[in-house]
């Protein structure tokens, strides 16, 4: 917090992704500080409340990393189902040419086809990933507080969070993180899963309670888990990294190239449209 203020003291504008900046930070920036741009889609770093209350403009990027973030839903959960790499490096290792047989696996291998891919949170990165699991050949069913009919043809709604975990073969986060929905993956909802099902999380660590995550993969209380998102990053001490079956990257989702080109784009965008008095892109709540 000290670095931050010796910082951003006497800025007109700030640009932040991971560095905090809360209600006291902003009350002593204030009222020199008038825009600060989150260079991400979620903006939890920010009070949000204090911004508005202290008439300062917070602006994220919400259109940057859609097709990267829902590309690596599924280069996770391919990962998981087919073994690329673990076979590959079998091959590598001469187990193919010592294989009695023309061909050899050692894992299990799994067909999307006709999968339920369960979807929480169906924005704009929800409803691409949706759109790709259709694609699949896999059936879609999805829970927004925002919506009651599908904006994917082909998806079905859900009434509830717990629908959506029962039925569900995959199961894709989504949502923003709230206080409401905080550790909503627990014990309680794990346990309502089908045993072959696979979590993946590509939107923010903390929608985990990681122990009961471990707990369920190490006890094969459902099947695996692909995660890109930790609730401490990076990680020192976390129950998830060597569970079983869990696959662990380093929040990389948002990476390519074209993403974070996009991004900075965006963020200038911002920036101009404040300056010339048409805030775009402000996520500050009405009081």
């Amino acid at each position: 917090a000290n670095l931050v203020l010796e910082r951003a003291r006497g800025a007109d504008v700030v640009f932040t992704k991971k560095s905090l900046l809360t209600a006291d930070t902003l009350k002593a920036l204030a009222p020199t500080l008038k825009f600060i741009g989150v260079l991400a889609t979620g903006y939890n770093i920010v009070n949000v409340v204090a911004a508005r209350k202290l008439n300062i403009v917070v602006s994220n990027i919400p259109t940057y990393g859609t097709f990267s973030v829902s590309q690596m839903v599924f280069a996770l959960l391919l990962h998981i189902t087919q073994n690329v790499g673990h076979h590959c490096n079998e091959v590598k290792k001469g187990r193919w040419a010592a294989n009695k047989d023309w061909c050899f696996w050692d894992t299990p291998l799994t067909e999307l086809e006709g999968k339920t891919m369960g979807i929480i949170g169906f924005g704009r990165i929800g409803q691409t990933t949706g759109r790709m699991a259709l694609a699949f050949g896999m059936k879609v069913i999805a829970y927004d507080i925002y919506f009651k009919k599908s904006p994917v043809e082909g998806a079905q709604m859900a009434d509830s969070v717990e629908e959506v975990f029962a039925q569900s073969d995959v199961l894709s986060l989504h949502c923003n993180l709230t206080d409401q929905n905080k550790e909503m993956v627990n014990s309680s909802l794990l346990r309502t899963m089908k045993k072959n099902a696979i979590i993946i999380n590509t939107s923010r660590g903390p929608l985990i309670n990681e122990k009961d995550l471990a707990d369920a993969l190490n006890s094969r209380t459902i099947y695996a888990a692909g995660l890109d998102v930790l609730s401490v990053e990076p990680p020192t001490s976390n129950p998830l990294i060597g569970a079983k079956n869990c696959f662990v990257t380093p929040h990389i989702a948002w990476a390519t190239k074209e993403a974070r080109s996009r991004l900075m784009g965006i963020a200038a965008d911002n920036l101009e449209k404040f300056i010339a008095g048409k805030p775009q892109n402000d996520v500050r709540p009405k009081l």
